[in-house]
């Protein structure tokens, strides 16, 4: 049998009007400490998100979600939060907060391959 390791996601949701509390989902951001496991993934339907907020900024929300899957791979560019390991990005990328991108609670769960389960709960919960 395949060892199975423990992992933490979180889905990724956009909330144009935060004092409504509506939200669309889009996209997951996974952690596996074992695996050395951090990445995020996303899409953006933007007839739908348009139909959910007319006045909603496209282009700036395009560009908050690159940041957020750019500090989740501490890629360059990702400023001091994309420096630190990724326990600390995965905690920093998903604490409560009050803008226009969110995450749900975060949620934990056995996995063989996280990349796996990543695309998996992606398809089950964004698509």
């Amino acid at each position: 049998m395949q060892e199975r390791f423990l992992f933490e996601y979180a889905v990724i949701r956009v909330m144009p009007r935060v004092e409504r509390e509506e939200f669309l989902n889009v996209g997951i951001i996974l952690f596996c400490a074992k695996k050395k496991f951090l990445q995020s993934i996303f899409v953006l339907n933007e007839p739908k998100i348009k139909a959910f907020s007319a006045d909603i900024d496209i282009e700036e929300l395009k560009a908050n979600l690159s940041a957020f899957e750019r500090i989740s791979a501490g890629s360059k560019g990702s400023g001091p939060i994309g420096q630190y390991d990724q326990a600390s990005r995965f905690r920093w990328l998903t604490a409560t907060r009050s803008t226009v991108v969110q995450c749900s609670k975060v949620h934990p769960g056995f996995s063989a391959d996280p990349h796996e389960t990543l695309l998996r709960l992606y398809q089950e919960l964004v698509l």
